[in-house]
C-alpha cells in the first residue's frame, strides 16, 4: 500500500514538507486509543533469535533507525511501535540552529537517492533532553548523535560535544560523535587524528567520571581513503571506542543515472540510498578486516533492500540502521529485513 499509495502522493510534495508530516503522522498515530498496538502488529515482529549483546546493551533485534530522520526525539514513543531494534536521535548541538538555507533536501527517485545538505538542524540539547525525559521507551534503546553547532570554531569543538554528552548523559542508552557530516563548513576535517583524538578522549575521560558508563562510538564518511580509515581505527585504538558506524552520506555523484545538469542544479549536499550502497559495504568490510573483527561495526548507507541488511552483517556489520530505504521502502521495510534476517540466518 505505501508503494502504490502512500508513497507517489509523498513523493509529489516537497520532500521536506513530507518528512515533517511524516513524523508528525508518527507522533500522532499513538494518541489514538489502542494504535499503538495496531502499529506494532502491522510494522514489528518478534525475532528472539536476532537478538544480540553489544556494547554491554541488550538489542531486542539488529535493525535501527539512523541519525537524521527524528533530530530532536520529536516522535517520541512512537519509535517503539515501528519495529526497530534501536533509534538512533539526533544530530543534536548544544544551542538550536535553522540549519542551511531552504531548498536543502532533494529526491533522486531514477537512483533510489537523497541528497541534502540540511546542516545540522535542530532545536538543541534542551528541547531532546525534555523530550527524552518524558519518554517511554520501553525495550528500545536509544542512541544519541551529538555534533558540533555551525558557529562554533573548530578549535572549540570539544566544548560542544562535551555540551551534548553531559545533558543527555542520563537520558540515552549510547553516543555518536558526529564529525563526517558533509554540510557543516570544516566539520569534517575534525576526522584528521588529532582533534579527533582530543574530542574522544575528552568525552571518555567525563565518561569514566559518571556513575554509569556509555558506549561511545565514531560515525566516519565514505570518503576516506584508505590511510584516513588506518588513522581512525588508530584513534578508535587509543580512545576505547566501542564501535564505529560505517557510513555518512557521500559527497561523490559518480554512477548517478539521474541526468548530471539536474545533479549540478541540485548542488552540494550528501547523498544517501542506493549510490552509496556498493562504497558503505566496501569501508564496512575493509574496517573488519583493519580491526580482525574486534571492534563492533554499525553497517549504515544504501540499506535498500534486505539483502544489501545481510550483506552488509556478511562484511563484518554487527547491526545495521536504515534512512533512504525507510523512505523509498516504507514502514514496513524493518519487518521484511527482520524476516529476510530470521530465514537467512
Amino acid at each position: 500500500m505505501y508503494k502504490q499509495i502512500f508513497r507517489p502522493w509523498l513523493f509529489n510534495m516537497d520532500p521536506e514538507e513530507a518528512h515533517h508530516l511524516t513524523l508528525n503522522s508518527f507522533k500522532n498515530a499513538i494518541k489514538v486509543p489502542g494504535m499503538g498496538p495496531i502499529l506494532r502488529s502491522m510494522y514489528a515482529k518478534d525475532t528472539p533469535k536476532l537478538s544480540k549483546q553489544m556494547f554491554g546493551l541488550h538489542f531486542k533485534n539488529p535493525v535501527g533507525l539512523a541519525a537524521g530522520l527524528d533530530k530532536d526525539a520529536f516522535v517520541g514513543d512512537a519509535w517503539k511501535y515501528m519495529g526497530f531494534g534501536f533509534v538512533e536521535l539526533g544530530t543534536v548541538t548544544p544551542k538550536p540552529q535553522t540549519g542551511n538555507p531552504k531548498k536543502r533536501l532533494f529526491r533522486l527517485p531514477t537512483d533510489q537517492a537523497l541528497i541534502n545538505r540540511m546542516g545540522f538542524n535542530n532545536e538543541g540539547v534542551e528541547a531532546m533532553a525534555k523530550r527524552l525525559s518524558n519518554m517511554d521507551k520501553g525495550d528500545m534503546i536509544i542512541g544519541a548523535n551529538i555534533g558540533k553547532n555551525k558557529v562554533t570554531p573548530n578549535e572549540e569543538a570539544v566544548k560542544d560535544y562535551e555540551i551534548c554528552f553531559d545533558r543527555l548523559h542520563d537520558l540515552v542508552d549510547y553516543f555518536v560523535v558526529n564529525v563526517s557530516s558533509p554540510n557543516t563548513p570544516g566539520l569534517r576535517s575534525l576526522q584528521e587524528r588529532e582533534p579527533l583524538t582530543r574530542i574522544l578522549l575528552t568525552l571518555q575521560e567525563m565518561n569514566a567520571g559518571k556513575s554509569v558508563q556509555r558506549p561511545l562510538l565514531l560515525k566516519i564518511a565514505p570518503d576516506l581513503n584508505e590511510s584516513q580509515i588506518d588513522d581512525i581505527v588508530a584513534v578508535a585504538a587509543d580512545a576505547k571506542l566501542d564501535g564505529l558506524i560505517a557510513t555518512n552520506t557521500t559527497i561523490s555523484r559518480a554512477g548517478l543515472q539521474t541526468p548530471k545538469e539536474e545533479v549540478d542544479h541540485i548542488g552540494a549536499g550528501g547523498l544517501s540510498g542506493k549510490p552509496l550502497t556498493e562504497r558503505a559495504q566496501e569501508v564496512t568490510k575493509m574496517l573488519a578486516e583493519k580491526t580482525d573483527g574486534s571492534l563492533p561495526l554499525v553497517g549504515v548507507g544504501g540499506i535498500m533492500t534486505p539483502q544489501d541488511a545481510s550483506e552488509r552483517l556478511d562484511a563484518g556489520a554487527s547491526l545495521v540502521q536504515i534512512y533512504s530505504g525507510f523512505i523509498y521502502q516504507g514502514p514496513a521495510f524493518v519487518k521484511e529485513i527482520l524476516e529476510h534476517l530470521e530465514t537467512y540466518s
